[in-house]
């Protein structure tokens, strides 16, 4: 039955989204209020440039340890090179990318234009929805 789903059945399609602009210390706040652990970068006409992460967020930190103060934009933190997958690929394809690796969100391309997020947790919700 899983394996007949897909990943536009359970991806996250209310998307908080952030320019290569936005000053790390803005976009980390944004993922906190949101409770996200990701948020995709975008150009004004919404194509997609990267993410930005919590392990982004990590960086961030890090810097402003060893550098004394935090600042700088989300296109000097972002994760450049995304991989994406599919709105109509398995959701069993996708689980076994996540297990052999250590990427937490893909970004959800439809016909090219970024329609979603799923992650890890989509992935389960799927499992417990099912078994239900």
């Amino acid at each position: 039955m899983l394996t007949k789903i897909a990943v536009a059945d359970y991806m996250s399609k209310g998307l908080v989204t952030l320019s290569k602009e936005t000053d790390v210390i803005d976009a980390i706040q944004k993922l906190l209020n949101h409770r996200i652990t990701c948020a995709p970068v975008v150009d004004p006409h919404g194509h997609l440039l990267g993410m930005f992460s919590e392990k982004d967020g990590m960086r961030v930190f890090l810097d402003s340890v060893y550098n004394q103060g935090m600042s700088g934009k989300v296109g000097d933190y972002m994760t450049t090179t995304p991989i994406s997958i599919d709105a109509e690929a398995s959701i069993v394809d996708v689980a076994e990318k996540f297990q052999s690796s250590a990427i937490r969100n893909f970004p959800v391309f439809s016909d090219g234009t970024l329609v979603g997020i799923l992650s890890r947790t989509d992935i389960l919700r799927a499992l417990v929805t099912i078994q239900r």
